[in-house]
């Protein structure tokens, strides 16, 4: 299960397309009109192998996708690196679309100021190519990577703007990467080039050198003053979830939400988080006393909310 994966929700009439991991049992899914829910896993089955399978339907795939397609689903997200195993030393990179795009690239590798150009062309939707073969002897001198892609679709879509990219890889990243790859259908070592700016962990996913004079971003907004984190505000499927599920889907609200305060300038936020057992309190102020930008943080406004919410004030 990928993003850019078309799915249906087993329990629901919705059907969608996963548009970010939140976590190994949440997905986030994109419903027409651009609504988005987090899912459970378990709760969605790709169209159209695994409907196929849960369902008894002899649903071939391309019909599945024209289908989604002609109400107005599309994946935009979905473009990776990939780097499958050919034996002890030798990698393939491919570069895989798993989006409904047709993606125009240009693929290089530079050396110092020097560039040499890999691979050119037009990947179109949920294809993937290859692009060359490197050695792991030699990984401490691979060269950094520079990755060019345009985003185009017949009709209307929602527009993307082009993406640069420059990346080196480090082996302390680089090797705990592998899992399965979209639409190659075997583990490779797998980076998402095409992720949103307020998922990308660097030291996690993609240990890369990114060139910000290259990359056309749109700013994120800044968040508002006071974040209310009671689970009912986040998501209409909280009743699906259970306890750990909707703890990490509130921490994960408040670090994201702390995250673009600090980068916008904030000079403080307020975190609704409620009294109830205390725990989503206690993360919270734990991950706030190793924070490097926050100042100090105390209750807030207790007349109003007695121990319910933190005010964070910021560097």
């Amino acid at each position: 299960m990928n993003i850019g994966d078309k799915v249906r929700l087993i329990h629901a009439k919705e059907e969608g397309v996963i548009v970010r991991i939140i976590d190994n049992k949440l997905v986030e899914v994109e419903i027409e009109d651009g609504f988005r829910i987090p899912v459970l896993r378990n709760e969605v089955a790709v169209i159209a192998a695994e409907e196929a399978a849960q369902f008894k339907r002899n649903v071939p795939q391309a019909d599945a996708i024209a289908a989604r397609t002609e109400k107005g689903v599309i994946a935009t997200q979905g473009v990776y690196m990939a780097f499958t195993i050919i034996n002890d030393t030798d990698l393939a990179l491919y570069l895989v679309n798993n989006t409904d795009l047709g993606i125009p690239f240009t693929m290089g590798e530079m050396q110092g100021q020097n560039y040499k150009g890999l691979l050119a062309g037009t990947l179109q939707k949920k294809t993937s190519v290859k692009i060359h073969e490197v050695s792991t002897k030699n990984f401490e001198n691979w060269p950094v990577y520079m990755i060019q892609l345009l985003f185009f679709k017949e009709g209307a879509f929602p527009l993307r703007e082009p993406l640069t990219k420059k990346i080196r890889f480090r082996a302390n990243t680089f090797f705990k990467s592998k899992q399965p790859a979209p639409l190659l259908g075997k583990d490779a070592y797998l980076f998402q080039l095409d992720k949103e700016s307020v998922d990308v962990q660097p030291d996690k996913i993609l240990d890369g050198i990114f060139d910000s004079k290259s990359i056309q971003q749109t700013p994120l907004p800044a968040p508002a003053r006071e974040i209310d984190l009671h689970i009912e505000k986040l998501t209409k499927d909280y009743n699906r979830m259970g306890n750990s599920e909707i703890l990490q889907l509130q921490l994960k609200t408040f670090e994201n939400n702390l995250d673009q305060a600090v980068a916008h300038g904030m000079d403080e936020i307020v975190f609704i988080h409620g009294v109830g057992n205390g725990i989503l309190r206690m993360e919270i102020h734990k991950r706030l006393g190793k924070h490097p930008y926050v100042q100090f943080f105390k209750d807030a406004m207790k007349e109003k909310f007695g121990y319910g919410a933190t005010l964070v004030k910021l560097k």
